[in-house]
């Protein structure tokens, strides 16, 4: 029987497969309720075949998806499939490459195997409990920058809004990427110093790329310290900053 990251890894080959035959195809898009943003018929096509795959292949898990209506019995269940079909759906929509799979198994809170997988750029990420974070099968390592001053940190500009700030916000080089698991797996690859974002967070948007981070040697928490903690009954953290750990420390001093 395969292991659960090798489950993910398979999984996320064939929901590559399905969204690039939407891309760039003028799929059908429509606008979730309350403010929820975007979903297209990509969406939900890699939801209905990762919902039929992966709980076949273990029945006794449970299931968190921000495509599948919310069944509370996952509560109930040491370890759940946590699923963002397609993150960055608005970079998918506008024909952008860096939207992303990801995948997590979630044991008991803490993420345990983990996949973000951007097809058209044909990286994936992946990692484990037991096994070290890798791009492609290579292994990779957090930014080594010990200082705040010039960090590269991915931010939607809103998070750098004076009052999230103790004092002046931080002399540092902001970036953007529509998906929060891309973030997190370029956190992890070194590309980036950090990421953060500093508002109510999904857990699907950040269970896999927060696995990649802490297994390529990063900090990982809550915007105010705490350790994520997912399968929650509202299935939010209070955001997220991962960074190398100088810089996670020197920004979680920073923030308000």
């Amino acid at each position: 029987m395969p292991s659960d990251l090798e489950l993910l890894v398979t999984a996320a080959r064939e929901a590559g497969k399905i969204a690039r035959g939407f891309f760039k195809s003028d799929a059908q898009v429509w606008e979730k309720s309350d403010n929820a943003g975007p979903v297209t018929e990509a969406d939900l096509a890699v939801n209905q075949m990762l919902e039929r795959t992966l709980p076949t292949a273990r029945p006794d898990y449970g299931w968190l998806s921000e495509e599948t209506e919310d069944d509370t019995s996952r509560r109930n269940k040491s370890r759940v499939f946590v699923i963002d079909p397609i993150d960055g759906t608005r970079a998918f929509i506008a024909g952008s490459d860096t939207w992303a799979h990801s995948l997590a198994v979630v044991e008991d809170g803490r993420p345990v195997a983990a996949v973000v997988y951007l097809p058209m750029l044909d990286k994936m990420y992946t990692a484990s409990r037991d096994v070290p974070a890798k791009l492609n099968g290579q292994e990779i390592t957090v930014s080594g920058r010990t200082e705040i001053s010039c960090a590269t940190v991915l931010a939607a500009k809103p998070n750098f809004d004076q009052h999230h700030w103790h004092g002046d916000v931080p002399d540092v080089e902001p970036a953007f990427r529509s998906s929060l698991a891309y973030r997190l797996a370029l956190v992890a690859e070194g590309r980036f110093d950090a990421m953060l974002t500093l508002r109510p967070t999904w857990e699907w948007d950040v269970a896999a790329g927060s696995l990649l981070v802490t297994q390529a040697g990063g900090a990982v928490t809550g915007r105010h310290n705490e350790e994520p903690v997912f399968n929650n009954a509202m299935p939010q953290l209070s955001g997220m900053v991962a960074a190398g750990p100088p810089v996670h420390k020197e920004l979680i001093k920073a923030l308000a």
